[in-house]
């Protein structure tokens, strides 16, 4: 705030001040019978530039709810920047006078508000906009932004993902917005909590396809043989969660269990070299169902990845699978594909409220990943959760506890096995039978929402008829890991450093 606004607003306040004092010395002021009682309106003030998470408190932004996406990318060729713009609508949840929208990088063009020009500057990760005109609490508005999109902009985090961001392929590009990525990509509200469907309109050069999170629903060919592909999320997704592909692609569909589309995105050359686990999802899928419940979203797919990036990615509906993943033996491969379908339900369905939470997500996938690769002649689950038993006390010392990361790398060891050990030990507390009850009803509770920690311990203690935050608070919070229930003979390594 400058020095000018702030002493009109303190000569504003003295003034109020002095009215104040003059009434309380004179008495009230009569009011004519028939006057109307005076209508009191909030006052306009910008909204918040992060929600303050404790992982990325400036992730996310206050004072507006998203409604729509609507991203309109005009892609020419491999790392080539290209035309795009982004189309938010959303509901103002107080009066505001400016608002952020987290966006990183781009050439910026032209913000409007409300099809009005508005002020727009940055401020590092955050694009500030203020509109010609305040924003009333309640009522819709639309902001539309004008960038050039540049496919080179990768950034590198030193953890288990080299790069994220745009992913660029021989011919095209996949992206990889986890965990705050998406802000490179499009202007956005961008933390796991806020979610919002996606529209996307796609133009692609001839010869190349698009795809993206949900249902494709259009396929315009323009005069010039270039063509615009229109998809449609369908739900909500959080931006992290996003995905648009684009490359010579195949698109191998058939129906899956219960008449679920199935839909994979595969780099023309790498069709039949991965058809043999690609086409394992059926069986995956129903393995799924019968532990977590229905699968939650219309359809499903895997987009395999023509890169050298080392992970994959649960992007909602279409989960990014790098080529490596399905080159190699089957146990590998089916645990990949295996842990991103579980993220479809916890982690994309059942969203996580903050980055704390994420042990939610990760723990959930590594754990029935870890199940599955059991059954179908992987290694064992306990004697994994006994290496990570005895590693578990060293993780907490150096990432945090399950439910407690201590530095912003999060995607470390303690919330893969580190979390998956938390629920191997409640179910080692309340039995095989009432855990897979709990998983059930978290996946159903849950559904299209986001939770906590705590309303996962409040519901396992629901159905598990006892108060578990006594047990579980420990496993989650604590600086030493708890006895394993049931393993009096397991043994946690001294910590070192």
């Amino acid at each position: 705030m400058s020095t000018c606004r702030t002493s009109r607003r303190t000569a504003r306040l003295a003034l109020a001040a002095a009215i104040t004092v003059a009434a309380a010395l004179t008495g009230p002021v009569p009011q004519a019978a028939s006057a109307p009682s005076a209508v009191r309106t909030e006052a306009p003030s910008p909204g918040a530039a992060g929600l303050g998470d404790p992982v990325f408190p400036l992730d996310g932004n206050g004072g507006y709810r998203v409604s729509r996406y609507t991203l309109d990318f005009d892609w020419q060729a491999p790392r080539t920047p290209f035309a795009a713009s982004t189309t938010v609508r959303a509901v103002a949840t107080q009066a505001l006078s400016r608002f952020d929208l987290d966006f990183a990088g781009n050439t910026l063009g032209a913000v409007t508000v409300n099809g009005k020009p508005a002020a727009a500057v940055r401020d590092g990760d955050e694009l500030v906009v203020t509109p010609a005109k305040a924003l009333a609490k309640g009522k819709p508005f639309t902001v539309v932004v004008h960038y050039t999109a540049d496919p080179t902009q990768i950034r590198h985090r030193d953890d288990a993902i080299e790069d994220y961001g745009w992913i660029p392929t021989p011919d095209g590009t996949v992206l990889y917005p986890q965990p705050n990525g998406a802000k490179m990509i499009f202007p956005s509200n961008d933390h796991p909590s806020r979610r919002a469907p996606i529209t996307f309109h796609i133009t692609t050069p001839p010869g190349l396809s698009a795809a993206a999170n949900g249902k494709l629903t259009g396929r315009t060919e323009r005069p010039d043989g270039r063509v615009t592909w229109t998809y449609d999320s369908e739900q909500p997704v959080a931006a992290q969660l996003a995905q648009l592909a684009i490359g010579r692609f195949t698109f191998d569909e058939h129906t899956g269990p219960g008449g679920l589309p199935i839909r994979d995105v595969v780099p023309d050359d790498l069709v039949a070299p991965t058809d043999r686990y690609r086409a394992l999802t059926d069986d995956h899928l129903a393995w799924l169902e019968d532990r977590l419940g229905p699968y939650p979203f219309h359809r499903y797919g895997v987009l395999v990845g023509d890169t050298d990036l080392g992970v994959a990615l649960e992007t909602q509906t279409l989960s990014l699978v790098p080529k490596a993943d399905l080159l190699g033996d089957r146990v590998t491969a089916e645990r990949n594909l295996v842990h991103e379908l579980v993220h479809q339900w916890t982690g994309d369905s059942v969203g996580i409220e903050g980055w704390s939470d994420l042990w939610l997500s990760e723990g959930h996938a590594r754990f029935w990943e870890r199940q599955y690769s059991e059954e179908h002649g992987g290694d064992s689950f306990e004697a994994a959760m006994k290496t990570a038993y005895e590693a578990h006390d060293q993780w907490r010392h150096d990432y945090g506890a399950p439910a407690e990361p201590t530095e912003p790398n999060l995607f470390k060891r303690m919330r893969y096995d580190g979390s998956a050990l938390v629920l191997y030990a409640l179910r080692e507390k309340v039995g095989a039978e009432t855990f897979g009850e709990i998983e059930r009803a978290w996946t159903a509770t849950y559904r299209g929402r986001t939770a906590s920690t705590q309303d996962f311990v409040d519901l396992a203690s629901k159905v598990a008829g006892e108060d578990l935050d006594g047990f579980l608070h420990p496993w989650l919070y604590g600086a030493k890991t708890p006895p394993m229930p049931n393993h009096p003979d397991w043994v946690v390594t001294p910590v070192t450093g």
